[in-house]
């Protein structure tokens, strides 16, 4: 297919969807190139589409190239350059939006995008599901030209409106308890949007996805050939999720299975598994920015459906996963840490701003006060008294207090309350 009749066609496609609004919102503008970059299937596409469909935009307003599609693959660069006015030829005028999807897998798509970017006529939108492609090297790519948003699954308050539950105050107790039944379902299954709006089944759709990361993100676009080490590999990241994982332990125990593999090569192969938003790894919190970046990381999973393939149905660590998850989506000007002293007492999560912890998080599957455990609270007053932080929190199941222990404020809030951002 040429180039022009596949625009044609994916308008089309395009205004035969039926889509269903996220709580995010585009705002392109010719001064900046906007960029969404998130996990595979998380909806940055459909964050387009809702776009088109929100401003009613006409085919002669737009066009959308999907560089995951099979026709993209034979487009010549001289066409895509032209693309504007290849849509010109067709509807009489050039668009005022350029979208271009999953824009990696065109090589050095940065020179495209800045050309067509300094004729300053277009608003243009591109996505991406990589983490170095288009964050930390776009300001370089791009010349500091563009504004970057990062999409998630669906957080907890989007998968309630997407099931028409209502949250207007005060919540009798029938409605609390519902809510309750479908955060367990949430920490189970996830928030992937074809889990929620199509109802896809859980443990097939992770089982794609996974062949989806391993086979296209990796394997495929970084050339790697052991695909046997690489599944090790990410097994491995699925069960250790909310626990420290060691690039040292791991290299090891591969060795010790006659894998032939150096400690450098696994390292390498457990960034390209984060910059593919399968996982996040977080560091100690140190007041040195070396031991803090040398220090054995935390792991967590982009979505808490993953539990369906990892087996664990520990509720305390997928409540911590669905914790850090909704951090991210919150993230303003903070960084987020773990912390924990020689004796091995730990604190979930420091959130830190400057240098400087600014709250202590720590979550725990209670339901009431007498199910607290000691360790809990002295880690977190402890961690308080060494960091010089006073904002304390625990976030349980259903334990709702404020209490003073040792001079401390902690004040405890359900996980359901904190996700919805209900005080």
């Amino acid at each position: 297919m040429d180039i022009k009749g596949y625009l044609i066609d994916k308008k089309q496609d395009i205004d035969a969807l039926d889509i269903r609004a996220r709580d995010l919102k585009l705002e392109p503008t010719i001064n900046f190139i906007t960029s969404i970059i998130g996990p595979r299937r998380a909806g940055k596409t459909y964050l387009i589409y809702e776009f088109i469909k929100e401003k009613q935009l006409k085919p002669e307003e737009y066009l959308f190239i999907n560089f995951e599609d099979e026709d993209t693959i034979s487009f010549r660069r001289e066409d895509l350059l032209k693309s504007p006015y290849l849509s010109k030829e067709t509807y009489g005028k050039e668009p005022n939006y350029l979208f271009f999807d999953e824009v990696q897998n065109l090589k050095e798509w940065e020179r495209l995008v800045y050309t067509l970017y300094e004729k300053k006529r277009y608003r243009i939108v591109i996505t991406g599901s990589s983490s170095k492609l288009l964050s930390r090297e776009i300001a370089t790519s791009l010349r500091g030209r563009a504004l970057t948003s990062t999409v998630f699954p669906l957080s907890f308050a989007e998968v309630l409106k997407a099931k028409n539950i209502s949250l207007s105050l005060p919540l009798p107790s029938e409605k609390t308890s519902g809510i309750k039944y479908e955060l367990s379902n949430y920490l189970i299954n996830g928030g992937f949007p074809d889990i929620v709006f199509d109802n896809a089944k859980p443990v097939q759709f992770f089982r794609q996805y996974l062949d989806l990361v391993v086979f296209k993100d990796l394997t495929e676009r970084f050339g790697i050939r052991n695909i046997y080490v690489v599944k090790l590999l990410m097994n491995s990241i699925l069960s250790a999720f909310g626990k420290e994982f060691s690039i040292s332990k791991q290299y090891k125990t591969f060795k010790s299975m006659g894998i032939n593999i150096s400690q450098k090569t696994v390292y390498s192969y457990a960034q390209l598994f984060e910059d593919s938003f399968f996982c996040f790894f977080v560091p100690r919190f140190s007041t040195s920015l070396r031991k803090s970046s040398l220090s054995i990381k935390k792991v967590y999973l982009n979505d808490n459906g993953f539990v369906n393939l990892s087996g664990d149905k520990e509720r305390g660590r997928q409540m911590e996963n669905a914790v850090f998850l909704e951090l991210l989506r919150r993230k303003g000007d903070y960084d987020i840490f773990y912390w924990k002293d020689y004796q091995q007492r730990e604190v979930d999560f420091v959130i830190s701003a400057n240098g400087k912890p600014t709250s202590l998080v720590q979550v725990t599957y209670v339901s009431h006060k007498d199910e607290l455990e000691e360790r809990e609270c002295s880690s977190l007053l402890l961690a308080s008294k060494e960091l010089l932080c006073n904002n304390l929190l625990v976030i349980t199941w259903d334990y709702e207090a404020e209490e003073k222990i040792n001079g401390k404020k902690i004040k405890f809030i359900p996980l359901w309350k904190w996700l919805l951002n209900i005080n």
